[in-house]
């Protein structure tokens, strides 16, 4: 079989699919992926957050960008190899019209007497804080790409920030999640991680080679380069 790293042959390897959940952005590392890969398949989904788990248990993804607590179904670490990448702002999302949208930044005893949206699926508690039903806290990169015109988020500076993780399968044998994991940590072409052939590394000069060049010879018993000292008397 080819080289699945060259892109010589599409068919030798099997599409990487790749799952993220609300609020991650995969654009720079799937252009990268392209430029190295250009014949190799990347399928790219997102996956509701409380999915994101069984997204992988179930073989729907070989790869997905998590968000801590993965889920309350087992911890990631029972069947999951999992990477912490960045941890994320915690932000409040509210009305247009909300008190919060006069402030730059608040804190949660801000927001002690809020209803806080919690237990609703994410567009249904966007609605219900568009429509002034209560308040959410959800990460900066979520309210982003959520974003509309009849809300607002601020920075809840003493909130827990929430982290994102890479995780895959402990027993899934795809060849190239180790050049996906490549990718988002930033290896280039030539890592050693790579499965891409590495030239093979210039042997460093021996004692002895480094001698000859410079035209002496390594006795035993006498440096390199200087005369053997006469005996006294002569």
């Amino acid at each position: 079989m080819s080289d699945p790293a060259s892109g010589d042959d599409r068919r030798s390897v099997p599409s990487l699919r790749v799952g993220h959940v609300p609020g991650v952005t995969t654009t720079k590392w799937r252009r990268i992926w392209g430029e190295r890969f250009p014949r190799l398949s990347l399928e790219v989904l997102e996956v509701p957050e409380a999915e994101q788990r069984r997204a992988l248990t179930d073989e729907r993804v070989d790869m997905c960008f998590l968000r801590q607590p993965v889920s309350a179904t087992g911890p990631a670490g029972d069947v999951l190899h999992a990477i912490p990448l960045y941890e994320e702002v915690p932000v409040v999302v509210a009305a247009k019209d909300h008190p919060v949208a006069v402030f730059d930044a608040v804190t949660l005893a801000d927001l002690s007497e809020e209803d806080l949206l919690d237990g609703f699926a994410l567009d249904e508690a966007l609605d219900l804080a568009a429509a002034g039903s209560g308040v959410l806290i959800v990460p900066q990169s979520v309210a982003r790409t959520s974003s509309r015109r009849d809300l607002v988020h601020r920075p809840v500076t003493d909130a827990e920030p929430t982290r994102i993780l890479l995780a895959w399968l402990r027993e899934n044998p795809h060849e190239m999640i180790e050049e996906w994991i490549g990718i988002v940590r930033g290896r280039t072409v030539n890592s050693s991680r790579s499965t891409r052939p590495s030239p093979a590394p210039t042997p460093a000069p021996t004692a002895a080679a480094s001698t000859r060049r410079a035209g002496t010879s390594a006795r035993p018993g006498r440096r390199p380069g200087r005369p053997p000292r006469r005996p006294a008397g002569r």
